[in-house]
């Protein structure tokens, strides 16, 4: 099937009016942008002559930034450190007029930073400032909290697991209680060494590697793709899987249907950085604004096609989404029941 022109106007239209709860791992994204012409004499690494700098919101907060780029409201759930990082990401989040009232502060956490240094348009490095213990007691009650608070006026939450901690199992089992019994559509970006504590979710969004590596099977034909997705869709009792693949597209399993297949929308790819939080926000807003399943994967597949143009993490908006998916109509790129190899 391929979405019509009037359908694509039809979800895009209503796209942009729902309440979203993002709860994960908060990052602030810095880089460092430079040039190189020498090799350090104190060790054979590069000397890299630093020329800009600048900050980006990550992790959760970067699919928050999605959300609120497709005119949707974030409700972003987290938690900060009491130090200049958390000064800088709440600045970040007032610029983009997004919300910081449901984060917490812990004062015995840092804010992540995740600082890449690049040169000559090649990264050369990344380092990593975080906390990845699990929250205490006390602060996830404040984060459980805040989710309560919200909760009577979203249409949909995403969890954003990047595995620094937020996202504990006895938090984990509490938002899918309180989203079971409210009705609210739940979507998990997984972190896969906790693959199978995501049970019962309406939508969990594992890259290939992630998929293969929670079902104990490789993903290298069709065959292995049709057995991980059917096994992982089984063993969660989930409502849906979305395998994203790369330069193959998307894989969407769901109960009672046969798998559906959407070819890659991408027509350059310079930076994959943040095209899962790109397709996880488009979809749970395509899902708000009324599309079903294929229609919200098919949509955030173009999503992540835009995305993947720009270096580092990037946002698409409703009427971008709108060009790009009219483009695969007329370029007729359909969703199939056969993998794309």
């Amino acid at each position: 099937m391929a979405l019509s022109s009037a359908r694509i106007t039809e979800i895009t239209n209503a796209m942009g009016r729902a309440n979203v709860l993002i709860l994960g791992d908060i990052m602030l994204d810095e880089y460092w942008h430079g040039s190189v012409d020498r090799i350090s004499p104190e060790a054979p690494v590069p000397v890299v002559e630093v020329q800009s700098q600048r900050h980006l919101l990550g992790g959760a907060a970067n699919v928050a930034a999605n959300i609120s780029a497709l005119g949707d409201r974030p409700l972003l759930v987290g938690t900060v450190g009491r130090d200049d990082a958390a000064d800088k990401f709440r600045k970040l989040l007032e610029d983009k007029g997004i919300s910081g009232d449901y984060l917490v502060e812990d004062g015995d956490r840092k804010t992540t930073i995740k600082t890449r240094i690049i040169a000559n348009s090649q990264q050369v490095v990344r380092a990593d400032q975080e906390t990845r213990d699990d929250l205490s007691a006390e602060c996830e009650a404040r984060v459980f909290d805040r989710i309560q608070q919200a909760a009577d006026h979203i249409s949909g939450m995403i969890l954003s697991d990047y595995g620094k901690g937020v996202i504990t199992h006895s938090l984990l089992k509490n938002v899918i209680k309180l989203c079971r019994s409210r009705k609210i559509y739940l979507a998990v970006d997984p972190k896969e060494t906790r693959f199978h504590d995501y049970k019962k979710v309406s939508l969990i969004t594992p890259n290939h590697h992630e998929a293969g590596f929670a079902f104990g099977r490789r993903i290298r034909t069709e065959a292995d793709l049709l057995a991980v997705g059917n096994g992982l869709l089984e063993q969660l009792k989930a409502e849906s899987i979305l395998i994203t693949r790369g330069a193959q597209g998307m894989s969407l399993f769901r109960v009672g249907s046969e798998p559906t297949h959407i070819p890659t929308f991408a027509r350059h790819v310079f930076d994959v950085t943040g095209a899962g939080d790109t397709v996880i926000a488009t979809f749970v807003s395509a899902i708000a604004a009324g599309a079903d399943p294929v229609e919200a994967a098919v949509v955030a597949n173009a999503g992540a096609g835009c995305t993947v143009a720009e270096v580092g993490t990037a946002t698409v908006g409703v009427e971008q989404l709108r060009k790009e998916l009219e483009r695969n109509v007329k370029n007729g790129i359909l969703t199939s029941a056969e993998p794309q190899n």
